[in-house]
């Protein structure tokens, strides 16, 4: 069997559309991914699993000193909501949230540059705001081209507090600041909901080993207004060809194909895949993770959470196959980072698109940047690494992952954070 970008192309598109964690779309591909695998002879199975999420019913900010004016915002989910008319109180713009500027931001409705991470949260908690607007966006942004995304207040960072919260583009927050803005009322209403993703699952045991699991994960759900072709139907497209060829060269070990759903909303398939098969995970020798691809422009990574050796080694078989990839020793933020959680060494795969060539989380995100010929490029170089691993005598990758890769894993999850406010409670 031969890769082939134009099949590739053809599923891509049968998956380019808006398919958000836990909705129906989501399941919609969920299910054109499944009838694939069976149309290949791999029986696949859809397994359930719950994810948290919120209906925002309402969210308003309105500037009520110097001036009266109300801004387009999105409400957080699972954001604290306001009660009667509305949080009111002073407004003030705390740039990054230096220390400076958060000396005066105690009972305030505060603004920050970007969206939320945790250190930031933490530190805008510790200073006791009342609420918090974030912005996304550029100055030069048409309303009318661009779109405003609907984020979520997550639960790492929930475990350090609690506040309503709003999302608004940068020219609005532009406009609060030069007007100076310095009195605001934030309104947040949203309900807690439950809603059921779906992991995609097809296994082809091996013909010597079958004890032994490479696992291949790509996670197929995308965010508000995005096709998600690039990131990451690109990833879910590719597996599928490595899984057709596996289908028709039988591997010596047990390749397990998993197509991870709600990702983009904290890895929430991946982390669910894992807490589900800890038994099974003993076998699991590698996970390889294949997160965008396509752009005509652009150039392949490869990310190894592993040791040194599997870095050089792949290195090499790039320079064996001439499929040229920048390859380093590090994590990746996709559903590589449970199995590292979980002691499993993992490589990931990308082909990022080069400045300006390449778009993600927006509208932008369409079959118009990426190439067939672009898929196959990376489909081999994945396939030309994992199968000599996956058919070699003896598997070479050791069975761990290395201290300095444990801690950047630590460091991704804030673990270290979440301790601390543990102790703190």
């Amino acid at each position: 069997m031969d890769i082939c970008g134009k099949r590739e192309m053809d599923l891509l598109q049968q998956l380019g559309f808006t398919r958000t964690a836990g909705s129906p779309e989501e399941l919609q591909a969920a299910e054109i991914l499944k009838a694939q695998c069976e149309a290949l002879g791999a029986p696949a199975i859809l397994q359930p699993f719950e994810i948290e999420d919120a209906e925002v019913t309402e969210c308003t900010l309105e500037i009520l000193e110097p001036y009266c004016q109300s801004y387009p915002v999105t409400g957080y989910k699972c954001a604290q909501n306001t009660f009667g008319d509305g949080l009111e109180a002073e407004f003030l713009y705390v740039e990054d949230a230096d220390q400076v500027s958060l000396s005066a931001a105690k009972g305030k409705i505060v603004l920050v540059n970007g969206f939320m991470r945790v250190p930031l949260f933490r530190k805008l908690m510790k200073a006791g705001v009342a609420g918090i607007v974030t912005m996304e966006g550029e100055l030069r942004d048409d309303r009318g081209e661009t779109d405003l995304a609907t984020r979520k207040l997550r639960r790492t960072l929930r475990a350090f507090g609690n506040v309503p919260m709003a999302h608004t583009r940068v020219l609005d927050a532009f406009d609060m600041v030069k007007r100076g803005a310095c009195k605001a009322r934030l309104v947040l209403k949203n309900t807690l909901v439950e809603r059921t993703s779906h992991n995609v699952i097809a296994t082809v045991l091996g013909t010597e080993k079958p004890d032994e699991i490479v696992s291949f994960g790509a996670h197929y759900d995308s965010v508000d207004f995005s096709k998600g072709v690039y990131d990451n139907g690109a990833g879910s497209v590719i597996n599928m060809e490595i899984l057709r060829y596996f289908v028709e060269n039988p591997p010596r070990r047990t390749v397990k194909f998993v197509w991870y759903g709600s990702e983009e909303i904290g890895l929430e398939g991946s982390w669910a895949y894992v807490k589900g098969h800890k038994e099974e995970l003993a076998a699991h020798q590698l996970m390889v993770n294949v997160d965008v691809g396509g752009p005509v422009l652009g150039m392949d990574k490869v990310t190894v959470t592993g040791e040194e050796k599997l870095v050089h080694f792949a290195e090499y078989m790039s320079k064996i196959c001439a499929l040229p990839a920048a390859v380093r020793q590090g994590i990746y933020s996709s559903d590589s980072i449970p199995f590292a959680d979980s002691g499993i060494p993992a490589i990931n795969f990308s082909r990022d698109g080069a400045p300006g060539a390449a778009y993600i989380h927006n509208r932008f995100d369409t079959l118009s940047f990426l190439s067939a010929e672009a898929l196959e490029k990376t489909t081999r170089l994945v396939l030309e690494i994992s199968r000599a691993l996956i058919n070699g005598r003896v598997f070479p990758v050791e069975r761990t992952v290395p201290q300095n890769m444990v801690e950047e894993v630590e460091k991704y999850l804030y673990k270290k954070e979440l301790a601390e406010v543990a102790e703190e409670k």
